[in-house]
């Protein structure tokens, strides 16, 4: 990794920072969506200013409702507009730029950090992913180097990044689990899990993209979705859900 000091007249236009895979250099060129708390330090250009508007309170009223079609997550972002660079780290995880071309790439709404405005942003039907249409850049992080593969693949949910320009995965229990009925009882009751269990099944053309990690990025957001789900339930629902609960937080206790 290096150690020498940025100067602004040699930071990359849209590269990691020299050497380190956890830092990521963007030249605005014009106005790009980025997660709130991404950014770690800005250059400004030519005696001007980097502006960051949230969302629900920009000049770029207009745009946002056009290009950010998610609710749920606008409290999140935030555009910036104007001249200069932009640094983006994400906790230590690695950064990647991808392109897009006239197509749609849905990918896990806590790995993706900015896209330009070239891009439209739609909630998926599948929880905690985010689709982008269209032409142009976005940012995404990954807990170790990203891995790409094609269908037909079943991955762990953990490893799943994202998914371009193939159907939605469908939900794939191990069969001998499920046909057995105290592994299927202690999964239920004690909350065991893992990627040998259940698995995104992938079909069609496309590619999958994964992280060398089961190690999910959390997202501040699946609390939201859960306690919307939670009051559909009955007293009995509710109970047996509190018990699944308690045992999840005893287990991640002991571990």
């Amino acid at each position: 990794m290096s150690t020498e000091p940025l100067e602004p007249s040699t930071l990359p236009e849209h590269d990691n920072l020299p050497g380190n895979a956890y830092a990521y250099c963007v030249r605005l060129s014009g106005p790009l969506f980025l997660q709130t708390g991404r950014m770690i330090a800005h250059y400004p250009a030519g005696g001007g200013r980097v502006r960051f508007e949230p969302l629900t309170a920009t000049s770029l009223g207009a745009l946002v409702a056009e290009r950010f079609s998610s609710p749920l997550y606008s409290r999140d972002w935030v555009v910036a507009s104007g001249e200069g660079h932009v640094i983006l780290g994400d906790r230590g995880y690695d950064i990647n730029s991808y392109d897009l071309d006239d197509g749609n790439l849905t990918v896990r709404a806590a790995n993706l950090l900015a896209f330009d405005a070239g891009l439209e942003l739609k909630e998926s039907i599948v929880p905690g992913f985010l689709t982008l249409l269209g032409t142009g850049k976005f940012l995404a992080s990954s807990s170790g180097p990203v891995i790409f593969v094609e269908p037909p693949v079943r991955v762990d949910p953990e490893a799943l990044v994202g998914w371009a320009d193939c159907p939605a995965p469908a939900q794939h229990f191990d069969a001998g689990w499920m046909g057995h009925f105290l592994g299927a009882a202690r999964s239920a009751l004690l909350g065991t899990r893992s990627g040998e269990e259940r698995q995104y099944d992938f079909t069609g053309a496309g590619t999958v993209l994964l992280q060398s990690s089961e190690r999910a990025i959390e997202d501040p957001h699946a609390l939201e979705r859960l306690e919307g789900e939670v009051r559909r339930l009955g007293v009995g629902q509710l109970q047996r859900l509190g018990s699944v609960v308690q045992q999840e937080i005893t287990q991640r206790q002991q571990g």
